[in-house]
């Protein structure tokens, strides 16, 4: 890791005030209410983190990472910032490093939607692209070997970048707008896992504070987080395995998963996280993205058992990011019919659970 010299204090100073200066202009994410007549008493709650400057959750990641790394020294006024992103993470880190005036480098598989890709440049990032997506981390590396760089790393330091006790995080955030609501506190909590970094910042928050609430962490079939979850001497998936939902699940485990803090993981077919994500586009009148379909069919699934059991209350989850960045993917009819991926069954069961 590069070391900052202390003759660097005065610069570090003033990029943790913009940073901070930055967090200060930004109003929090809005808090959707999604009533569900066929489902009396029970409420969902969408988390709208697609309405950060950067549009997505991983705005706060970002931050997060950006100061955990100036306050340890790790980067300077000259320093290289690099890190492995499959694009949300690395278009809200190349934000950042634009707004310290540090060139950024993004290490992502080749596979990575374009939109996402045009989204990091449009920030002033650079792409360094890998055909094999497990050789991120590797690259990433080797690149901060070779530029006398920093490499952020979200997916070791996600867990402990965050304040997880409070400061705004996004657990804390979810438990303030929840306050007014018939149900404040809510039954679960639902997010998917890329990192593991929001699940161990909810997860550790519920616990803190002592709340009833369960964490589910909703998982690509093909991902080896719910695998370990369920026997944790698996560490990767075989070979040839992996997820066509962006930004969530990983093909090997990472430290900054905490399978202890979860209370339940679900497993989602890629053609059920599109068909989700679909109804809820129809549902809200404006596109969200494939982890968001993710989490809302795991969403689905507890609220039938909820309604089967005469359970009442509220479930909360993450809309992740906007789903313009899909138009070429997801919202691609050829695109979906070349991938083999039907998602019209999906699309209809879950139109049904959101039915106004």
């Amino acid at each position: 890791m590069a070391t900052a010299p202390s003759a660097d204090r005065a610069w570090l100073a003033e990029a943790v005030r913009r940073i901070e200066a930055d967090y200060q202009r930004s109003a929090d994410t809005h808090l959707i209410r999604l009533d569900l007549p066929r489902y009396p008493g029970i409420v969902l709650y969408l988390k709208d983190e697609s309405s950060h400057p950067t549009g997505s959750l991983k705005h706060r990641l970002a931050r997060s990472l950006f100061l955990y790394a100036l306050c340890n020294q790790w980067i300077g006024p000259a320093t290289t910032v690099i890190e492995a992103s499959s694009g949300s993470t690395a278009v809200s880190e190349a934000y950042f490093a634009r707004m310290l005036g540090l060139r950024f480098i993004a290490v992502v598989p080749s596979s990575t939607a374009a939109p996402k890709l045009e989204a990091i440049r449009f920030h002033g990032g650079e792409i360094h692209t890998v055909d094999d997506p497990r050789s991120v981390t590797e690259v990433s590396h080797r690149l901060a070997d070779e530029t006398g760089g920093h490499f952020l790393d979200q997916f070791t330091f996600a867990e402990r970048a965050t304040d997880w006790r409070g400061n705004n995080n996004i657990a804390e955030s979810i438990f303030t707008q929840m306050g007014d609501e018939e149900h404040p506190v809510p039954s679960w909590v639902v997010c998917g896992a890329g990192t593991g970094g929001t699940s161990a910042t909810i997860g550790r928050f519920i616990r803190y504070q002592r709340h009833p609430t369960m964490l589910c962490v909703a998982d690509p079939v093909d991902s080896v987080f719910h695998r370990h979850y369920a026997d944790r001497s698996v560490t990767a998936l075989p070979e040839g395995c992996g997820s066509r939902i962006e930004g969530i699940g990983r093909a090997r485990l990472e430290a900054s998963f905490m399978p202890g803090v979860i209370d339940r993981m679900i497993a989602v077919e890629d053609c059920d996280s599109i068909g989700a994500m679909h109804a809820l586009a129809a549902r809200l009148g404006r596109q969200v993205g494939g982890s968001t379909g993710t989490n809302l069919w795991a969403c689905a699934q507890i609220i039938r058992e909820m309604a089967a059991s005469g359970q009442k209350g509220s479930v909360v989850t993450l809309l992740c990011d906007r789903g313009d960045r899909y138009a070429q993917t997801y919202y691609d009819d050829a695109w979906l019919e070349r991938c083999g991926v039907d998602c019209t069954a999906s699309r209809e069961d879950i139109a049904q659970v959101l039915a106004a």
